[in-house]
């Protein structure tokens, strides 16, 4: 069976047996690492990006617990009393 890559619109040869949605596999013409979205009927997703916006996700709520620091103990680290 041939996929259509999401990135390049080539055709790539997959056997529907041997994938399970997540797995992660690269077009032979354009090197984009592609996930299985779908296994019925067999659709791929560009990997690379759910990647970075995991990556953002984490900064972002690492962001949210300092803050939620600052709030606890009432004082800013670069913060001085006299």
């Amino acid at each position: 069976m041939a996929v259509m890559c999401p990135e390049c619109d080539s055709d790539i040869d997959i056997d529907e047996v041997d994938v399970d949605i997540g797995d992660e596999l690269s077009c032979s013409e354009c090197g984009a690492l592609l996930r299985v979205a779908s296994d019925s009927p067999v659709e791929l997703e560009t990997a690379d990006d759910d990647d970075e916006d995991d990556d953002f996700d984490d900064d972002e709520k690492e962001g949210d617990e300092d803050a939620a620091e600052i709030e606890e103990d009432g004082s800013d680290e670069d913060s001085t009393e006299e």
